[in-house]
């Protein structure tokens, strides 16, 4: 079983409900939508948004069989006229998710052969996409990513961004409190990674009690499971929609 496949299957069977108001007060996505991308609030809020999920955008363009070097432009052009735009009527008939917004702003936006040439021009010198650590990722993904459409790619990638994401600001939240060292052997227990320590060894690496240590896992796997939600939270319209994003993620994964 993948790593992220495992760990979303032991959160797919907490049972957990998700209170809305308290997770979704301030999210960058309703943020964005109340204001209508006129605001400044808004404005950053939509320019996070894009340096966060531009992989999915990238890997979509890629597998229409286009070039790295052009795809980025073309990545980084997309974005700088949809910042441009603000134009958000499409979110209404996407349902609100930002999800579901990109793909069919990408869609349309590969169609529109001007609009194709406008975007390859602004995205020369534009450094809104950090695009330093991509072909690596590309080499490996490469053999798998010939299976599947361009829509597949979109979707794995948006999820997988998701969980990095997460898995980034639980790193931090112990970064912050010195434990980065017990973050990473959590880590490797949650991901049942091929070299994951018991909870016996982890234990006697930290001077801890078995007992101590099964508390402290299930605390850092709660923790985690919040964070998805939070981070899932972010881009959809309303808070009903978290847990149906989140079951659309969990399927994607498990493909």
């Amino acid at each position: 079983m993948p790593p992220a496949e495992h760990s979303l299957t032991s959160l797919s069977a907490t049972g957990e409900t998700v209170h809305g108001p308290a997770v979704f007060a301030t999210t960058h996505w309703s943020v964005v939508l109340e204001a209508q991308g006129e605001s400044p609030a808004a404005q950053e809020a939509l320019e996070k948004l894009c340096r966060t999920y531009w992989r999915p955008i990238y890997g979509y363009v890629r597998r229409h069989g286009v070039g790295a070097e052009d795809a980025e432009d073309l990545t980084q052009g997309f974005f700088a006229l949809l910042l441009e735009r603000k134009d958000l009527n499409t979110v209404r008939k996407e349902k609100g998710r930002l999800r579901s917004y990109l793909l069919a702003s990408v869609k349309h936006f590969l169609a529109d052969e001007s609009r194709h040439a406008m975007a390859v021009k602004r995205g020369k010198g534009q450094r809104l996409i950090p695009f330093d650590d991509i072909r690596e990722g590309e080499r490996i993904e490469a053999e798998r990513c010939d299976r599947l459409t361009a829509d597949q790619i979109y979707e794995r990638r948006w999820a997988f961004t998701v969980l990095e994401q997460v898995m980034a600001r639980l790193r931090e939240e112990y970064r912050s409190a010195g434990n980065v060292r017990f973050f990473d052997q959590m880590k490797k227990m949650l991901m049942d990674e091929p070299d994951r320590p018991s909870q016996a060894q982890v234990a006697t690496e930290f001077g801890m009690t078995e007992n101590a240590v099964k508390q402290a896992f299930y605390r850092f796997r709660q923790r985690y499971q919040t964070l998805l939600r939070e981070e899932i939270a972010q881009t959809v319209a309303m808070p009903g929609d978290v847990e149906n994003e989140l079951r659309h993620l969990i399927a994607v994964v498990r493909t």
